[in-house]
This record gives structure tokens, C-alpha cells and sequence, in this order.
């Protein structure tokens, strides 16, 4: 899946469509187109595809090394494996559902269970049990207000952050909501767009005149079953099921091969544009396409995009998030009993712990537990949105030593001397920042391609953050194009 080496420089592929970006977006997208007798070339920078679904091998283990679920919601992604097939086995038999345990939160002073009944940490019933462990009786009291409080309160407030601090305070924010929020968003829910990370949170709050009410009446309308769900062997495997249909259908891949701009062909003689797409290639050639779908991050989307819209149009956008993903396998049988459920998130202020999360991976899914025999897997992500704690200069052997002991820290379990295996990858680009702002953003680059019949957008940057927004979003950009 390298450069073609029949071509040389200068010349130009005919085709019926282009996808650039080879992330799950771009793979569905050319699939879809490929499914519907087009011709597809499909350009990835990188010399890999999968995007920020990926694999690597650990300690022997061959593991997820970046999404390892994808929410239920709608049952996007479920329907969608219906039609993949890797081997013998269909992608929607591996479909596996998480140890129900749960996971808990580190707060500055200990470690407490998530509660169970809320929506990012927004609690449904503030006086649970849990929800006073959490932010003591003062907390909760200021929390009961918004059974009270008029439905206006806070229902101009843009972010997350300030809708829940103007119905229920601070302490629900940052004790509960924030470390959900980093842990999802990489974002503090005081920077990120609340009709973006809840949709239907706002309405709800105007249709039942609280927000605790509000996020009731969400978790009661949504199926019976865990929010995510995953695949048996790793979700990594979807990519793997993509790339084979792929070759399947004759889609001409290229890997390591970036994209230099997109604009409408125009003949030698410079005549008015015609309806086909050009686009340029790094290695000097090109490709003429009827459809191209742009399915690459927000940085790589807005350069290729300023040559066809208005500043105006591809201004302001922030600076993605970039993560951090430290993988340990460890042999501690004092692990097997999961002291802290599925996982644990961080609070920003527990100190001394760099991690913004842990995933007792080996706890979570019984698949991989099985899988690994005596060991453990855990998954600790590093970097906060807006925080000065950067990892990425650190030496590997560094990082894993603090992956080391914020593991022991968060799990109660002297960890020193027992990693059989450690992995390090660093996703740049990888998550859309939510930012307050960030819909009509996107909506203004949408409009915007619109207007140029023939051209779509999808991916993350786009559809948001996981495979449910993005399955769907893509087959929807490859309908258009078609």
C-alpha cells in the first residue's frame, strides 16, 4: 500500500473518487464509494491506516493502541458490522460488552466509585449515597438548588462547565464532571460546547426545569445495556476488516503519500473550471476525480480547504488536543481482585499523579483477561487540554516510570520491578477539541463545501469524537458524493 511505482512524476490518475485521509472515516467512505461500482483511489499521509484506531503488540499481546470501545448509542456502529466480515467470522458476532463494575474517580483526598446515575458526572439524584461521598454535604446542598432554581438559570451558559456550575455548583463541576469530561474530551468542561459533548442536555433542562431532571429523562430514554461496547480480539480489528474489503473491491490504497491541494481542473488552455476535482500530490503527480471526500484532521482540513472558501471560514479554529497513551502489562496478582473496577479518573488536583486516566484493561474485558493469562493490561493516558504537563519530551524509559508510579498510586499496588511489557504512542491531531463554538465552526465548513458540488468532509474533525459519530458521518459524506 505504497506510491505506485507505474507513474512517473507529472502524471495524472483518472478516477470516480478520491478519499484522502485513511482513518475509519476514509476507509468507510471509499468502501461505500467501492460498494457502488465507483472507481476509488485513496491518498493516507501517514504510513499507516486506521487513524486513532490502531493496533500494537505488547509484551506478545497484540493490543489496541487507541479507541478499545465505541458508545451504543443508536446502534450505529453494531448495524454497521453487520456487513464486515474478518475470516470467517462476521465483525457483529465479536461484539462484546465490558465488565459492568465500573470505574472510580481520584479525587484530591482518596479514590471513590463513579456514581452510576448520571451524564458526565452531572448527577440525576444529587443525594445519592455516592454523590455526597463525592462532594460532601455542603456540595450536595448547593447540588439540590437546581430542583429549585427558575429554568432560565444558566440556560444561556455555553459550556458545560458553566451550565452545571449555575444549576449545581462547583464542586459537582470538579469533583465529578471534570475528570469525566478530560478523561473523554480532553478538554476542562469549563472550555468545551455543552450542545456539542450532551446534545438534547439544554432542552431537557427546558422541558423539565432542572438539569438533574434533564439527565434522568436521558438515561431512562436510552437502551437497557452498557453506554459501550466492544470487539472481540480489539476494536483494531475493524480497521483490519476495512482494509481487506478494500482489496476486496479493487480500491487502489496509497500510503505515505501526502496531499498538497485540492481545487477544480481546469484545461491547459485555462478555460472556465469544469466539474471534475484536481488534486495534487507530494511526489509531483496528481488525480482527476468526478468526487473527492476530505476525511483527514482538522489542521490537514482547513489547509486544504483555504484555497476554496473564505478566510472567514477557516479562521479560528483551536489547536487540537494531543494524547499520550502508556500501555503496561504487568504480572501482580493482587490485581485479579480489580481494586479500582474497570479504571480510574483523575481529578486535576490529586497530587502527585500526571495521569488524566487509567483503563484496567484486563479488568474491563474478559476477552483480554482470558487472553492474557497471569498478566495484567492497563492503559494510562497523559495530557489535559489547556495544562502546561507536556510528555512528549520526556525520554520513553522516563515516561513509563511515572506510567509506573501513578499505576501503583491509583491501583493501591506496588507495581515497581513487575512491567513484562510497556508500549508509548502519542496521538497529535487525533481528538477534535469541543471548544465553546466549535459546532458553528464546523457548520460554516460544511455549508461552505456545500457549495462546491462534488466535495465532502467527514472524519473527526467533523463528525466528533468516536466511532459512533464517525460511521455515521462518513456513510453520509459518501452518499453526497455518489
Amino acid at each position: 500500500m505504497s506510491s505506485d511505482p507505474r507513474q512517473a512524476a507529472g502524471e495524472v490518475d483518472p478516477t470516480d473518487v478520491v478519499v484522502i485521509g485513511g482513518g475509519v472515516g476514509g476507509l468507510i467512505a471509499a468502501r461505500a464509494c467501492a460498494l457502488a461500482g465507483k472507481r476509488v483511489i485513496l491518498v493516507e499521509a501517514s504510513g499507516a491506516l486506521g487513524g486513532t484506531v490502531g493496533s500494537h503488540v505488547v509484551d506478545g499481546l497484540r493490543l489496541d493502541s487507541g479507541a478499545e470501545s465505541f458508545a451504543t448509542r443508536r446502534g450505529t456502529v453494531a448495524a454497521y458490522l453487520e456487513g464486515l466480515r474478518l475470516g470467517e467470522l462476521g465483525l457483529a458476532d465479536r461484539i462484546v460488552q465490558p465488565n459492568p463494575d465500573g470505574a472510580w474517580v481520584q479525587l484530591a483526598e482518596r479514590a471513590i466509585q463513579l456514581p452510576r446515575t448520571g451524564l458526565l458526572g452531572i448527577p440525576a439524584h444529587p443525594f445519592d449515597p455516592t454523590i455526597v461521598t463525592a462532594i460532601g454535604r455542603a456540595g450536595v446542598a448547593r447540588a439540590k438548588a437546581d430542583l429549585l432554581l427558575p429554568a432560565a438559570v444558566g440556560a444561556k451558559e455555553r459550556t458545560l462547565g458553566g451550565l452545571v456550575r449555575a444549576r449545581m455548583g462547583d464542586r459537582v463541576v470538579d469533583r465529578l464532571v471534570a475528570p469525566i469530561v478530560s478523561g473523554v474530551h480532553s478538554a476542562h468542561p469549563d472550555e468545551v460546547d455543552a450542545d456539542a459533548v450532551a446534545p438534547g442536555l439544554r432542552a431537557g433542562l427546558a422541558e423539565h426545569g432542572s438539569l438533574g431532571r434533564a439527565v434522568a429523562s436521558m438515561r431512562a430514554a436510552s437502551p437497557a445495556g452498557s453506554a459501550v461496547s466492544g470487539i472481540l480480539g480489539g476494536v483494531h480489528l475493524l480497521v483490519d476488516a476495512l482494509v481487506a474489503d478494500l482489496a476486496r473491491l479493487g480500491v487502489d490504497v496509497r500510503t505515505s503519500l501526502a496531499v498538497e491541494a485540492v481545487h477544480r481542473h481546469r484545461s491547459h488552455e485555462g478555460a472556465a473550471a469544469s466539474d471534475d476535482w484536481h488534486v495534487e500530490l507530494a511526489d509531483g503527480r496528481g488525480i482527476d476525480a468526478a468526487g473527492v471526500v476530505l476525511a483527514i484532521p482538522a489542521a490537514g482540513l482547513i489547509h486544504l480547504f483555504s484555497g476554496l472558501a473564505p478566510r472567514a471560514v477557516t479562521e479560528g479554529w483551536p489547536e487540537p488536543s494531543s494524547v499520550e497513551l502508556v500501555t503496561l502489562v504487568v504480572r501482580a496478582p493482587e490485581l485479579d481482585a480489580a481494586p479500582r473496577g474497570t479504571g480510574v479518573l483523575v481529578a486535576a488536583d490529586a497530587p502527585g499523579i500526571r495521569a488524566k486516566a487509567l483503563t484496567h484493561a484486563t479488568a474491563k474485558w474478559p476477552w483480554l483477561k482470558e487472553l492474557a493469562g497471569d498478566r495484567h493490561v492497563l492503559r494510562l493516558s497523559y495530557g489535559r487540554a489547556g495544562g502546561d504537563d507536556d510528555t512528549a519530551g520526556l525520554p520513553d524509559e522516563e515516561l513509563t516510570a511515572i506510567a509506573v508510579r501513578d499505576a501503583s498510586a491509583l491501583l493501591g499496588v506496588d507495581l515497581a520491578g513487575r512491567v513484562t511489557g510497556s508500549a508509548r504512542v502519542r496521538w497529535t491531531n487525533a481528538l477534535p477539541f469541543a471548544a465553546s463554538g466549535h459546532r458553528e465552526r464546523v457548520q460554516a465548513v460544511r455549508d461552505e463545501a456545500a457549495e462546491h458540488p462534488g466535495l465532502e468532509i467527514t472524519g473527526s474533525a467533523v463528525a466528533g469524537t468516536g466511532l459512533a459519530s464517525v460511521v455515521a458521518d462518513a456513510q453520509a459524506a459518501a452518499a453526497r458524493v455518489l
